[in-house]
C-alpha cells in the first residue's frame, strides 16, 4: 500500500506503508543510530514525534523485548529507507513490522531518509504528516501540519504512582518525566535504593522523604509547557542536597534557576554526538534526543557555568550551578542505545552524595 509522508514546507515523500495505516500528524525527527530502533522507540522523549532512521536497514536484528526502555513504544510513527522482514538474531522475538502493527504505529519505508534529515537539518524540526489516503488534500493538510504543536507530553509518560527499588547504597529520589529504564538500572546497578516518583509529586514530599540525592530524569515535549513543574524545580534547586538532572530535567533546573531555553534549529537525536568536557578539553561520544536547550545568553554567570558543549554546533550541553551540589546535562549520560563514554556522571552523582553526607 502507498503511504506518504507530508511536511509543513510542502515537501512530500512517497513510499510503502507499514505498521499501522492510520493517518498521524506529528513532529519529524531524525535518529543517526545504527542500532537501537526498539530502545528509541519505547524511549518516553519521543512521544509526540515521528522518527526518521538515517540507518538504510532497519529491523535486521528483529524485536528483542527485554531491550525496551519502557512498558510500551512512544514514538508516533516511524519512517526507514528499507525494512528487514526476516531478522537474523537468536535472541529476535518478533519482527518490526508486527511490532508496529500491535502498537498501531504507522509508518513509510522506501523514502530516501538521508535526504529527509538534510533537508531537516537546512530548515529546521518541521511538522508531518504520515497517511495512506492518496486524495488528500494537500492544503487543508499543510493548514493541520501548520498549527500542530507537540505541548505538553510529561503527563502522558509519568509513572502513576510512587515505587521503590532496594539497594544498600544511597537513597536516591528520582522524579520520573519520562525515564528509561537503563537510567535507573545505572542507579540500582551501583547500589542504590532508588524511589520513583511521578512528575506531578510535590518537591516538599521528595524532600521530606529525606533522599540523599535527588535525579530529575528525561522526558518529552517543550520544557516551558511544563507549567507547574518548573516551580517544583525551583524548590529543589533551593534545596541543599545534591542534584543530577539531564535531558528535560536539565532544560527544567536552567528555567528554575532564572534562565530561558529555546528551540534548536535541527533536533539533536543519535547515538554519536561530540561533547567536549570544558573542564579538561575531553571529548566525548554521547547519546542524545532533544529539540530544545538552554540558552547560555540567558544563564547568569553567578548562577551556572558551563560543563559541556555540543562539538558540531556549539550548543551547551551541561552546567555546573555555583555553590550548590547540581549538574546537569542535555545528554544521556548512560546511552543506551549508543556509547558508555559518559556513565561517569553517575559516579560523579554518587560521590557529591558522599562528600554531602560525610561533611
Amino acid at each position: 500500500m502507498k503511504a506518504f509522508l507530508i511536511l509543513e514546507d510542502g515537501h512530500v515523500f512517497t513510499g510503502k506503508s507499514i505498521g499501522s495505516t492510520r493517518e498521524v500528524v506529528s513532529e519529524i525527527v531524525s535518529n543517526t543510530s545504527m542500532a537501537g530502533y526498539l530502545e528509541t522507540m519505547t524511549d518516553p522523549s519521543y512521544a509526540g514525534q515521528a522518527v526518521a532512521m538515517t540507518y538504510p536497514l532497519i529491523g535486521n536484528y528483529g524485536i528483542c523485548y527485554e531491550d525496551m526502555e519502557s512498558g510500551r513504544p512512544w514514538v508516533d510513527g516511524v519512517i526507514v529507507r528499507e525494512l528487514s522482514r526476516m531478522p537474523s538474531n537468536f535472541r529476535s522475538e518478533d519482527t518490526i513490522q508486527n511490532f508496529l502493527e500491535k502498537n498501531d504505529i504507522p509508518g513509510i519505508s522506501g523514502i530516501d531518509t538521508r535526504a529527509l534529515t538534510k533537508l531537516l537539518r537546512e530548515h529546521g524540526t518541521m511538522n508531518g504528516m504520515i497517511t495512506t489516503n492518496e486524495h488528500y488534500n494537500k492544503e487543508e493538510v499543510l493548514e493541520k501540519l501548520r498549527a500542530y504543536s507537540v505541548g505538553e507530553q510529561v503527563s502522558k509518560v509519568t509513572c502513576r504512582e510512587k515505587s521503590t527499588l532496594p539497594g544498600d547504597g544511597y537513597k536516591v529520589a528520582l522524579l520520573d518525566l519520562g525515564v528509561k529504564r537503563s537510567m535507573v538500572a545505572a542507579l540500582t546497578d551501583r547500589g542504590c535504593e532508588v524511589t520513583v516518583y511521578p512528575a506531578q509529586t510535590p518537591a516538599e514530599e521528595i524532600l521530606a522523604s529525606d533522599p540523599d540525592g535527588i535525579m530529575i530524569s528525561n522526558g518529552p515535549g517543550d520544557p516551558k509547557a511544563c507549567g507547574a513543574l518548573i516551580e517544583e524545580v525551583r524548590r529543589l534547586y533551593q534545596a541543599d542536597i545534591p542534584v543530577f538532572a539531564f535531558g528535560l530535567g536539565h532544560e527544567l533546573m536552567a528555567l528554575a534557576a532564572g534562565a530561558d531555553t529555546c528551540k534548536l534549529k535541527s533536533a539533536h537525536c543519535g547515538g554519536n554526538y561530540p561533547v567536549r568536557d570544558l573542564e579538561t578539553g575531553r571529548v566525548y561520544i554521547s547519546s542524545q534526543n532533544h529539540s530544545y536547550g538552554v540558552d547560555m545568553d540567558s544563564v547568569k554567570p553567578e548562577v551556572a557555568a558551563a560543563l559541556f558543549e555540543n562539538v558540531n554546533d556549539g550548543t551547551n550541553e551541561g552546567l555546573k550551578y555555583i555553590g550548590k551540589d547540581i549538574v546537569t546535562v542535555q545528554y544521556y549520560p548512560e546511552a543506551c542505545p549508543g556509547m558508555e563514554d559518559s556513565s561517569r556522571l553517575f559516579d560523579r552523582f554518587l560521590k557529591m552524595m558522599e562528600v554531602k553526607k560525610n561533611a
